[in-house]
């Protein structure tokens, strides 16, 4: 039998367990390091601490589980947890070659069961935005804290505030069919860009001493590799990527142009530097 829960959120398994999870899951090294100045952000805000028991929501490939099994050492413990099948196979190979203990567990956070869990700290990169009910999500995500446990995610601001991963498709949207229209509360990238909102969901969940800050940053696409690497990472990630799935080679061909074209003003030596913003997140467990 489906939980409600699980059914709610069957389009982003399909999604992620797709063609989205396989291009992640490829260019992982890639993307990690774009993301790595945020990735610094959330750290500082998780501040986690020798022995503490952490568990990542939405970890992916793994990086942010793997550097929060690190933070919290030997006595500590960290737990990733995703829908993504192909992505914590990844995460999985990662920590047998780092020959550490951290775990993973292919689950949807709408749904398991965390009663048993008694964690010090819930974190994500980017892993929150996408439940079909988040004030839901968050009510049993807090079961798996201890009473004062913390939790601490990222999550993007409005698209303009993110010229990294809006511009390139801006660029070639005239080259596709105009693309099925999203609420600004759908589950998605910028599901959490109303700060206010986003503060009622914790709240309702039962969260305290929420705090939401922006963080804004410039991000190198190309990550010191070249104009080709930041057109590549456009091309197969985000919504450009979603935009030219089943179309012809030709359109693919003149998006590629399109954006190349787009993205060539801001190549720096080898970097594509571009604005990206965040909502740094934090709150209590009573």
């Amino acid at each position: 039998m489906i939980d409600k829960a699980e059914a709610a959120n069957a389009d982003q398994v399909a999604y992620w367990n797709g063609a989205a999870g396989r291009k992640w899951t490829e260019r992982q090294e890639i993307q990690d390091a774009v993301l790595a100045p945020i990735t610094v952000q959330l750290f500082l805000a998780a501040n986690l601490r020798e022995g503490e028991k952490v568990i990542d929501i939405g970890c992916g490939c793994g990086d942010t589980t793997l550097a929060a099994a690190a933070a919290v050492g030997e006595r500590g413990r960290a737990l990733g947890i995703d829908i993504s099948e192909r992505m914590l196979a990844r995460a999985r190979e990662r920590a047998i070659a780092l020959g550490g203990k951290t775990r993973f567990r292919l689950a949807d956070a709408s749904a398991e069961d965390f009663s048993e869990e008694a964690a010090d700290i819930l974190m994500s990169r980017f892993g929150v935005m996408f439940f079909a009910d988040p004030a839901a999500t968050f009510a049993n995500l807090r079961r798996a804290l201890r009473p004062g446990g913390r939790l601490a995610f990222v999550c993007w601001r409005e698209p303009k505030q993110n010229p990294w991963l809006v511009m390139p498709f801006h660029a070639m949207k005239n080259r596709v069919p105009p693309q099925p229209e999203r609420k600004p509360e759908d589950p998605g990238p910028f599901a959490f860009a109303n700060d206010s909102r986003l503060r009622g969901i914790l709240e309702a969940a039962g969260f305290t001493d929420v705090a939401i800050e922006a963080r804004s940053m410039q991000l190198d696409t190309a990550i010191g590799r070249g104009l080709e690497v930041a057109v590549r990472g456009a091309l197969e990630l985000g919504p450009v990527s979603r935009a030219l799935d089943g179309q012809p080679e030709d359109v693919c061909a003149l998006a590629e142009t399109d954006i190349r074209a787009a993205l060539t003003p801001y190549l720096k030596g080898d970097s594509v530097e571009l604005g990206a913003s965040v909502w740094v997140v934090t709150a209590q467990n009573g």
